[in-house]
């Protein structure tokens, strides 16, 4: 039984509970992620800040397989729930912060009017929250006129949906990645791949299907970690969109034999998305910014960025 409880616990504080649920539970622990990110955002350090969660993440890793399988006490158990509450905060608190620092809303109870929720549901969406290829054109059209833009990314962001591709960013890609094997990690909904395989492009979406309190998982994603996915497909190019911060997958994607390309879609803020240390710590791989692709994900207020990953011929 109580192993059973731990395992909902921490299933609840990992993938399920808010930040303000977390605070109303937890308020020492909260006391010290304020206290902690009070000080880093008064001195704006962005590399302190990156370093403090790197730390907390690896102060808090614990095996599931430990804490399902009991092999840990009770004293243990508490301290090791304290530094997952603490670190699992911090990353929340971090996303609130990026969130309305760019668009101006961070939490609560928000909705367009009538006026804007029209144009940016024919805008962005085939049908309720499915997304589609979003006309460049249409986007620069209609965007400037929604005057509560802010409230997007609030209102989707709790359903796995980070930004909006552009349809000649899919067109671009599919350039690059078509007469390649490719897959897709992290995929979520499996929407990226999809508008990849609609361009031509032979890609398979796999994802460890985390986020299933959140996201409906079609048939066509995969269910399997990215090493498991990499390890089977052996896939040429990777691309990912929005890779968590200071995740321990992306490492995996370096150190593949098999990929010659990993392309990354994500944020330009280092504590937003990717796992900036091992992006400059890996020896394989070059990195470069394709602006012009990085112009091509949408809403701009998020500081989009596209980077390709290409691997260094041995001389």
């Amino acid at each position: 039984m109580e192993m059973s409880l731990r395992s909902k616990q921490w299933q609840w504080i990992q993938k399920e509970a808010t930040i303000n649920e977390l605070i109303d539970k937890y308020p020492q622990e909260w006391e010290v992620v304020h206290s902690e990110l009070s000080n880093i955002y008064a001195n704006g350090d962005i590399n302190s800040l990156q370093k403090h969660i790197k730390k907390e993440s690896i102060q808090s890793f614990v095996s599931i397989s430990s804490i399902s399988g009991g092999n840990i006490n009770h004293k243990s158990w508490q301290a090791t729930l304290s530094k997952a509450i603490r670190a699992r905060m911090l990353t929340l608190a971090v996303k609130n912060h990026l969130l309305k620092t760019s668009t101006g809303v961070s939490h609560g109870k928000i909705k367009f009017n009538y006026f804007n929720g029209f144009l940016a549901q024919k805008l962005l969406f085939s049908h309720d929250l499915k997304r589609k290829p979003v006309s460049n054109i249409w986007f620069h059209i209609v965007w400037p006129c929604l005057w509560q833009k802010r409230f997007l990314m609030p209102l989707v962001q709790p359903k796995g949906i980070y930004c909006f591709y552009s349809k000649q960013l899919i067109h671009e890609l599919a350039k690059v990645m078509r007469g390649k094997s490719c897959i897709e990690v992290a995929a979520g909904d499996g929407l990226l791949s999809e508008f990849l395989i609609g361009s031509g492009v032979d890609i398979k979406a796999t994802d460890n299907y985390s986020w299933e309190h959140a996201i409906e998982y079609p048939e066509s994603v995969f269910k399997m970690d990215a090493y498991s996915a990499l390890k089977k497909f052996k896939p040429e190019v990777v691309v990912c969109s929005w890779p968590p911060a200071n995740n321990s997958f992306e490492k995996n994607i370096f150190d593949s034999g098999s990929v010659n390309l990993y392309i990354l879609i994500g944020s330009r803020h280092k504590f937003a998305s990717g796992n900036w240390i091992d992006y400059l710590t890996q020896k394989n791989f070059s990195m470069e910014e394709k602006s012009n692709l990085s112009a091509l994900v949408f809403p701009p207020e998020l500081d989009p960025v596209v980077y390709f990953f290409k691997r260094i011929e041995a001389d």
